[in-house]
């Protein structure tokens, strides 16, 4: 699916069903936003799931990344805005469900839009340090950077071949994602990753249901860094997953599949 924002295509995958069907026309508008380096591949567990059942699911490319045109954009309250625009294209507000620096630009989208129905956060905490090794090596455009993020992401039973598509390394598809990412890119969003210091501002704020899904074996935003942010949040619902690191969406797509269901769907009693 391609759509345009502020003159600029945006590329997105809808589980290969048109979210303008008559049938699905006032479904939830599920917006899943991706990481730093990544694109909306990173989801490909959950958006057919989402399209059959029951939601307008769209998997989008942030600008500059995956098929979207360019030029990135270059810190998080910018993206947030985006993603207002974005509400604005697609007529509807946006469930919103972002993973890492998705979740930063979701978070800040929720806090100050009313364009924002519900939000899912996925791998993130208070503030999400660089580290100097890790920036130099972005910025540098070499294979060092990916290798670094894929071999932190993920949790150890992946490391050691576990992966919901058979065949398929999880390290190893995490590398070539964020290989293929365009030159200066994966540089610029680890940057503004580091700058972002207006989370727990934008926590105290939110209003709309929140979903956190944390990983117990999450290295690169530790399961402790998160804890003030699900303090400062209150309302949230928090789950946490034993086996996963920080991309619950790729190590437990089934688990992090109820939890979307759940959170869209509530049962009241």
């Amino acid at each position: 699916m391609r759509f345009e924002v502020a003159g600029r295509s945006v590329h997105a995958a809808t589980g290969a069903v048109a979210i303008d069907r008559l049938d699905v026309a006032d479904a939830p508008l599920v917006v899943l936003v991706h990481g730093a380096g990544m694109d909306r591949t990173v989801w490909s567990h959950q958006t057919r799931w989402l399209a059959h059942h029951g939601t307008r699911a769209v998997a989008i490319d942030l600008p500059g990344h995956g098929h979207s045109d360019g030029p990135a954009l270059g810190s998080i309250v910018e993206l947030a805005a985006w993603l207002g625009d974005v509400s604005d294209a697609l007529g509807d507000p946006l469930h919103l469900v972002g993973h890492s620096m998705g979740s930063f630009i979701g978070l800040e989208a929720a806090a100050f839009s009313d364009r924002i129905a519900s939000l899912v956060l996925m791998g993130l905490g208070a503030s999400m340090p660089v580290h100097p090794d890790l920036q130099t090596a972005a910025e540098t455009d070499g294979p060092l950077a990916a290798d670094l993020m894929a071999g932190w992401m993920h949790g150890t039973d992946q490391k050691f071949g576990a992966n919901p598509t058979p065949g398929m390394s999880m390290t190893g598809t995490s590398r070539a994602v964020i290989e293929t990412s365009p030159d200066g890119v994966l540089g610029l969003d680890l940057a503004m990753c580091a700058a972002y210091d207006g989370a727990l501002e934008a926590a105290a704020n939110v209003t709309c249901p929140t979903t956190v899904v944390l990983g117990r074996l999450d290295r690169m935003t530790p399961r402790r860094g998160a804890q003030p942010l699900v303090d400062t949040l209150g309302h949230a619902t928090v789950i946490e997953l034993a086996t996963s690191g920080h991309a619950p969406m790729m190590e437990d797509p089934s688990t992090v599949r109820s939890a979307l269901l759940d959170h869209l769907f509530p049962v009241a009693i």
